[in-house]
């Protein structure tokens, strides 16, 4: 399959239909795995794999020093790839099958000691996270490279993540009958990790085989800063802190909330067996506040927009700490009504990211997209290794009873329900409180953004 060329040396402000969908298909692989790795790891390294709660803790925070390293690294890598196709597209097509198979892999039991388990899951969690850095960073450093307009880039990340949605809920479905068609929980995981991994591969090779993107000037030894002072541009700008923080923490809310709530329906409020219905209320309620929230932003703005979703959200969140054992249904509108900040906290960061690259241009005269973004994916993982870390040193100091025997669960310690409602429900509403001065002084409005491509159509007009 050929990708289709531009036909200009400018990438196109509006975006066909076709092209769109394929960029969104793209996000599909990191979808599933934000969505089964971020409801369902947790619970299966404790009580299917049998992983203590510290032990998990530690496999996490080691996978998150690796991520520090190779997060920066692949995104410059992206930068100075120069291929006939393009410079972030050739990683999806290479980098999709060990992605894939690192995900099949990380949801295996193999018949080893607690030790030998530990050094199994610590190994394929850095296989994995590597697989995912490498497809992942290109992936998202693509947006800016396809449309340089404001609004449309809000487009863009819409279609992206009304994939993430759609796909993470259809893999939430899908997971849950495969599992449930086998007598063997371990089995089903196993035969649900084949099909999501060929999903991961298969999505990779569309969005390389549709998309295109444009080739902007390349980068030389000669007027390139090395990566060391590129990191160091990169944390002097302003706008990209501000939303490098706005990112961080929105994120560390949702997975604070994703990681811990199996646990928290398991063992405090009961029902397990209707899970998947919260998570697909959720899933549904988020998507289609996406699309309300990606037109509104054109008329807010998308700092009223985030102020508006979050401030909700922070609600939801309170309130979630009264439910009561039982209460699955007041627990189901709940989850509905946190969709409207949840899609808030994945459409705005993510549609200000490429605002800063163009700013980063105009103050360098480079385009680094991959350093940014590698640091974006990485606060991404960030996220999700500090929610799962911190919660499971806490649930192991607690005195959590990993379970035996999934049809008949221990009865845990009152510290370890008490902090399972804290983490789905305090902690996130102050994690969000925290970011709201942040994105007040976020500087880069649609005013301030039109100026900023001005100035770049100014110079490069200058520089042909």
């Amino acid at each position: 399959m050929a990708a289709p060329s531009l036909s200009s040396n400018e990438p196109p402000n509006k975006l066909s239909l076709g092209r769109k969908l394929a960029f969104g298909v793209g996000d599909l692989g990191p979808a599933l795995v934000a969505s089964i790795q971020g409801f369902f790891l947790n619970a299966f390294l404790l009580d299917i794999a049998g992983i203590r709660p510290a032990a998990a803790g530690v496999i996490f925070l080691i996978v998150k020093i690796w991520d520090s390293v190779n997060d920066p690294i692949i995104g410059r890598l992206t930068d100075r790839t120069n291929t006939r196709w393009g410079r972030r597209r050739p990683w999806l097509l290479f980098g999709a099958v060990p992605f894939g198979l690192a995900w099949f892999l990380q949801w295996l039991v193999p018949d080893l000691s607690d030790t030998g388990l530990f050094w199994y899951y610590l190994v394929v969690a850095l296989l994995l996270d590597t697989g995912f850095t490498a497809v992942n960073v290109p992936y998202t450093a693509l947006t800016p490279e396809l449309s340089q307009d404001y609004d449309e880039r809000t487009s863009l990340n819409s279609f992206r993540f009304s994939f993430s949605i759609l796909g993470g809920l259809a893999a939430l479905v899908v997971h849950s009958m495969l599992i449930g068609l086998f007598p063997s929980v371990t089995t089903g995981y196993a035969v649900s990790a084949a099909v999501m991994g060929g999903v991961i591969i298969l999505s990779n090779f569309i969005t390389f085989a549709y998309t295109a993107e444009h080739h902007f000037k390349d980068q030389t030894a000669e007027n390139d800063p090395g990566f060391v002072e590129g990191v160091k541009i990169a944390l002097r700008n302003r706008p990209f802190l501000y939303v490098v923080a706005i990112y961080l923490l929105s994120w560390l809310c949702i997975q604070f909330v994703q990681a811990n709530m199996l646990l928290y329906v398991r063992y405090w409020l009961g029902g397990e067996e209707r899970f998947i219905q919260l998570a697909f209320a959720l899933q549904i309620s988020a998507f289609i506040f996406l699309l309300f929230w990606s037109r509104v932003s054109q008329k807010w703005g998308k700092q009223k927009v985030y102020f508006v979703g979050m401030s909700f959200w922070i609600a939801v969140e309170i309130a979630l700490f009264f439910v009561q054992p039982g209460q699955f249904y007041l627990l189901l509108v709940l989850a509905i009504l946190a969709g409207v900040g949840v899609s808030v906290g994945y459409l705005i960061p993510w549609s200000m990211l490429p605002d800063v690259v163009e700013l980063d241009e105009l103050e360098t005269g480079q385009r680094r997209e991959g350093i940014y973004y590698g640091f974006f994916v990485f606060l991404q993982k960030l996220g999700i290794s500090l929610g799962l870390a911190l919660s499971n040193f806490i649930l192991d100091a607690a005195g959590y009873i990993n379970a035996e025997d999934l049809t008949n669960l221990p009865q845990q310690p009152t510290a370890v329900l008490t902090a399972l409602r804290i983490f789905v429900s305090l902690v996130p509403a102050v994690i969000l409180l925290i970011s709201f001065p942040i994105v007040h002084r976020y500087p880069i409005t649609r005013e301030k953004h039109a100026e900023i491509l001005a100035a770049l159509a100014a110079r490069h007009k200058t520089q042909d």
